[in-house]
């Protein structure tokens, strides 16, 4: 029989409590008492994993927003990422949608998780809740201060798409955007408004609109760009769109409107879903591994001590006919890739 934590107790002359805050680096002893317990521990062969419980049930947590169309074609890639990481270690994986009014907690218990993950916008108050039950718990596609989180690289992904329109001679570039709530949205936001300062332009706010949030994003994002349209002033020649399927709602009404595409106006998304590649003209987009990011959120929740809490994995240009310069050869994809 191996070394138990009673041995390592018994040697080192304290309590099992003791012992066990040592090994797992908690708050409440001396350094100088950790270290000779974690000492002794070594000495006597006693293997610190066996004070964590295994990890066999995992709820992933959605907000009700996000389980729906067009929101849907994301996050259930997301999700597809999540079962197969936990598939190949033995861990069963639970979706729970919840509404911004759900007692989140109650809703779970039925569930019985070892883990929780949580994917895109979650209330604040919510977040809190689940990091007080003491789960292990990591959150993609959303962050928090001292919590573990894996998201793409938003601004740089929306500085990336930035760039490309300001380089086929765009100027006037509108950004459609949603709730600042929402990290993801909010980091796209600050990548279209550092593009500006990086390029020595000016950045005119008459040309960034928000969604109303009381309409249904695909309705949002057509009245969005019909103000953008409507407004006094100079047109916009190009929209960045916080995601596809608002900058497919866009490019509809700019059609409707008589529009050339892109010879009048250019559009960008973001996230590559794939109705993008199959839109008419097919849509400039920023592409995203979503199932990586399922995976990735489950390594980090499962790892001991990893080295970095949060991260952050690139993103892909991919360059359609939404955008491409008016009188260019046509073409189907290209791609520019930055990490």
């Amino acid at each position: 029989m191996g070394t138990t934590i009673r041995d390592v107790a018994r040697a080192a002359e304290v309590s099992i409590g003791t012992v066990s805050r040592a090994l797992k680096n908690q708050p409440g002893l001396s350094e100088a008492t950790r270290a000779r317990i974690v000492e002794i521990a070594r000495q006597l062969g006693y293997d610190p994993a066996q004070l964590r419980p295994r990890i066999r049930r995992l709820t992933f947590l959605l907000h009700r927003q996000h389980n729906r169309f067009p929101a849907s074609p994301f996050f259930s890639h997301v999700l597809h990422g999540v079962e197969d990481a936990c598939r190949e270690r033995g861990i069963v994986p639970t979706l729970l949608t919840v509404g911004p009014n759900d007692d989140v907690l109650r809703q779970m218990r039925p569930h019985a998780p070892d883990a929780i993950a949580v994917a895109g916008f979650i209330e604040p108050e919510t977040i809190e809740a689940l990091a007080a039950t003491g789960r292990p718990l990591v959150l993609i596609d959303l962050w928090a201060p001292g919590l573990r989180s894996v998201n793409i690289d938003n601004a740089t992904g929306a500085a990336l798409a930035m760039r490309h329109l300001l380089a086929t001679g765009r100027s006037r570039i509108a950004f459609i955007g949603g709730s600042a709530a929402h990290y993801s949205i909010a980091q796209r936001a600050i990548g279209y408004r550092r593009a500006f300062f990086e390029a020595g332009r000016l950045f005119d706010p008459a040309y960034e609109v928000t969604i109303d949030a009381g309409l249904d994003p695909d309705t949002g994002a057509s009245r969005a760009m019909e103000q953008l349209l409507d407004a006094p002033g100079p047109r916009p020649d190009a929209v960045f769109a916080y995601n596809d399927a608002a900058a497919l709602a866009a490019q509809r009404v700019c059609i409707a409107r008589g529009l050339r595409i892109p010879d009048d106006i250019a559009i960008v998304g973001f996230d590559d879903i794939p109705a993008a590649a199959h839109a008419n003209p097919p849509l400039t987009t920023l592409a995203v591994d979503k199932e990586a990011l399922g995976r990735r959120g489950v390594e980090l929740l499962l790892a001991e001590s990893p080295e970095r809490t949060e991260i952050s994995l690139p993103v892909e240009l991919i360059v359609r006919a939404s955008s491409q310069p008016a009188g260019s050869p046509a073409f189907d994809t290209a791609t520019v890739q930055e990490s």
